[in-house]
């Protein structure tokens, strides 16, 4: 065989080498092709007579790329392929958010019971939470490894692709049995402030964005930025640090951390454990919970696993969207949740004597607030209460199982996982100005606006 260089340029990855590589052993006469987007360019073999250039140009030219010497790469792609494929991606996205609100999915109702009556309950709670919350961040988490990961090894099969899921979310199981033993003997020494659930959101948030912004293809210049677990976690369990390949252990690490993310679904759970005292009863409590989340991670980060060719292409620009739209989603939410909200208000109200709202009355010197609690979130959730009396909040749970049954406010040191029926808590206002509170995930939120 004789062979000849083809300088290509707006590759940068595996992904794109595959496309190419593709579309070139089409052409009559050529046998082998070996594409390199680090090179840039591909060798054509071929028998007898000279491929003809014209056609070695449309192949590229089909797979989204064009020949010529690749010049020195700035922070944005030139490759005006890349921003069709975006614009796409962004509406399908709001197609498919719009979509999920119409049919009511964003807001699943799990039940109104205050204690779990058994296993099978604890199952359709974690069922519920692998589709709901646990997907917007543990799913969004998995979803930006795993489509990084298929993009970087096209040639690798469905089941290969797959593999990794099953290794995260053996990781996540054995994590959650053995932690939720724990938490029947130990109590709540699991438990973190939500200052730091907050931070955790946030950084979470920052590590989505950052594998987002890697999948989308726009700024070639971060292709090859890589996570790698810190070396004192990585050498504790045993992980090889080596960024440029995929590791077992790596993955089942990463589903074994998420024990420690902020979800409401998640902490209902644990309290439920911690209430048995039990180590059996807490790890089956867990386990069977992470068991249920489980059909939820799959589905999403398994997407990757499937998907081929230029359609491959395309499905890891939505995935990069997505990413990024939950990132900013997770950001603010650990912003409400570690209280640094932005107060948009003119700061007049704090001056003035309040004025009468019909969820707030007078009882013996106290003020008596009342709230509900549903798959909705807080209603109503805006309250306006004079500062130095003492307040006493009347929360009614109808879904103590849905995210916002962690109620966190961080000013006033609050954090409570409501039951079923009637929760109380009480707390004196010191301080004119706005005191935020959320679920623990930061998801939904409310406000008392203290006045004089």
């Amino acid at each position: 065989m004789q062979k000849i260089q083809v300088p290509i340029k707006g590759m940068h990855c595996k992904s794109c080498e595959m496309l190419v590589e593709d579309n070139l052993k089409e052409i009559k006469g050529v046998k082998k092709a070996e594409v390199s987007h680090k090179k840039h360019n591909a060798i054509v073999f071929y028998e007898g007579e000279k491929p003809d250039m014209g056609k070695i140009d449309k192949a590229v030219r089909e797979a989204g790329y064009e020949i010529g010497a690749e010049g020195q790469k700035g922070f944005f792609s030139k490759n005006i392929n890349d921003y069709k494929d975006l614009g796409i991606a962004f509406v399908f996205l709001v197609i498919g958010y719009f979509l999920l609100r119409y049919f009511g999915l964003t807001n699943i109702k799990v039940g109104s019971t205050s204690n779990p009556s058994g296993l099978p309950i604890v199952l359709l709670v974690g069922i519920t939470a692998g589709f709901s919350s646990c997907m917007a961040l543990a799913g969004g988490l998995v979803l930006g490894v795993a489509a990084k990961h298929a993009s970087a090894h096209p040639e690798a099969t469905s089941t290969e692709k797959f593999r990794p899921h099953l290794f995260f979310n053996s990781g996540r199981l054995l994590s959650y049995i053995i932690l939720g033993g724990a938490l029947g003997l130990l109590g709540s020494a699991f438990e973190i402030s939500s200052l730091g659930t907050g931070v955790l959101t946030i950084i979470v948030g920052l590590v989505m964005i950052v594998l987002g912004v890697q999948l989308i293809g726009i700024f070639p210049g971060l292709k090859s930025l890589n996570f790698t677990l810190p070396k004192g976690i990585a050498k504790f369990f045993g992980v090889k640090n080596n960024p440029t390949e995929y590791n077992h252990k790596s993955a089942m690490v990463l589903g074994a951390l998420t024990f420690f993310l902020p979800c409401g679904f998640t902490q209902a759970m644990q309290v439920y454990a911690l209430s048995t005292g039990n180590f059996w009863s807490g790890a089956a409590i867990m386990g069977v919970f992470a068991l249920g989340t489980a059909p939820g991670l799959l589905s999403i980060g398994g997407l990757a696993s499937f998907v081929k060719g230029i359609f491959a292409k395309r499905f890891f620009k939505f995935a990069g969207v997505s990413l990024i739209a939950m990132a900013l989603f997770n950001i603010n939410n650990g912003m409400n949740l570690a209280g640094w909200t932005i107060d948009w208000s003119d700061g007049q109200s704090a001056n003035t004597i309040v004025s009468t709202d019909p969820n707030v009355t007078m009882s013996n010197g106290v003020q008596v607030v009342k709230m509900e609690e549903n798959e909705f979130g807080y209603q109503p959730n805006k309250f306006t209460i004079v500062k130095g009396i003492p307040v006493r909040w009347v929360i009614d749970a109808k879904e103590p199982y849905s995210c916002a049954s962690s109620l966190v406010m961080s000013k006033m040191g609050i954090s409570k996982h409501l039951t079923a029926g009637e929760n109380i808590i009480e707390f004196t206002p010191t301080e004119t100005g706005k005191l935020a509170f959320s679920c623990s995930m930061g998801m939904y939120t409310g406000a008392f606006d203290v006045t004089n």
